[in-house]
């Protein structure tokens, strides 16, 4: 019953992620609200509603643990198997100019979120400052895209056209955005019980299953939206599908829910996981700074080290790594 309820748990997230960012995308539309303003907040936030759910979902029901795994596993999923299949699909070519600057800062968000994990707690304060940093961060690449029609400006049109298709009319959108809603939200409650469950019943942390099992499973849209704008030869969309992802894993989703209930961060993430977040984010820095192309061979080397990260979850390599940094 607890895999059942997991695998409903990530069915539903799937699903009503879909529908709530396209009825969210329709509704926008009906308002005229700019497709950029669209693509920067809409679709780049609204990939993310599945980790946003489960997590605040897991630290109302006091798994903190889960809460921060599944942001920090969700991260090194996203660079390492997300954009690993990708560049198996199609080698990934993405504009120097259109990824600098978001990858800049989400290589910045990222070493801020490592270094706060080592005080040992994402209180209310921090979750604050990271939602401010968000809403400037927004602000600044909307006046930026907004005055200069930069490339990255056309980038998050087509983010936004990507999700297009349904009628703007609040008759038909409104429904479906309550309807994706409930799905994430079920599908949250379902995948923390059985995750919980199924991390009691093997023995292993429950920071463990939210690194890995709950991590994979919201990382599955994103997965969908770059295997799908690889094959359609649009690799800066996937590349920089990815970075927003990545900005709004930390400062939304732990910002988020910090705020609504303080997070504690465990040893094994302070001491390892965070830090392998880091990593992976630098090794996509390249890429990042001077656009070069991510192969197909690199990202079989990109798939290869996530499941070695995985099997060493489970190898119990971090308690090595608390036991020499202790």
């Amino acid at each position: 019953m607890d895999v059942l309820s997991v695998l409903a748990g990530l069915a539903l997230l799937f699903l009503g992620g879909e529908v709530l960012v396209r009825a969210a995308v329709a509704i926008a539309g009906r308002f005229n609200v700019s497709q950029i303003i669209v693509g920067l907040t809409i679709v780049a936030f609204g990939t993310s509603a599945p980790e946003f759910t489960v997590s605040l979902s897991a630290a109302l029901v006091g798994q903190p643990d889960i809460a921060v795994g599944n942001v920090v596993g969700s991260n090194i999923a996203n660079i390492l198997l997300v954009l690993g299949v990708t560049a198996l699909i199609q080698p990934l070519r993405p504009e120097r100019q259109l990824v600098v600057r978001d990858g800049l800062f989400m290589f910045a968000v990222t070493i801020a979120m490592a270094a706060l994990c080592l005080t040992g707690m994402v209180g209310s304060l921090q979750g604050a400052l990271f939602i401010a940093l968000l809403g400037v961060y927004i602000g600044i690449c909307y006046w930026v895209e907004s005055t200069n029609r930069s490339p990255v400006a056309a980038r998050h049109e087509t983010e936004a056209d990507e999700y297009g298709g349904l009628p703007p009319r609040l008759l038909v959108a409104f429904p479906l955005f309550l309807a994706g809603l409930a799905g994430v939200v079920l599908g949250a409650d379902l995948l923390v019980s059985g995750a919980t469950s199924i991390a009691r019943a093997l023995g292993v942390a429950e920071a463990v299953i939210g690194l890995s099992l709950v991590a994979i499973g919201t990382s599955l849209p994103e997965l969908a939206v770059s295997a799908i704008a690889a094959y359609r030869g649009r690799g800066d969309i996937a590349v920089g599908n990815i970075i927003g992802s990545n900005i709004a894993n930390i400062l939304l989703i732990i910002g988020g829910t910090a705020l609504v209930e303080p997070l504690t961060v465990t040893r094994q993430i302070a001491a390892y996981d965070a830090w392998i977040m880091v990593l992976a984010a630098l090794v996509l820095l390249p890429v990042m700074v001077t656009g070069r192309v991510i192969s197909r061979s690199e990202g079989a080397v990109f798939v290869i080290f996530f499941a070695l990260y995985i099997a060493s979850l489970y190898l119990g390599l971090p308690a090595y790594v608390i036991a020499l940094t202790a």
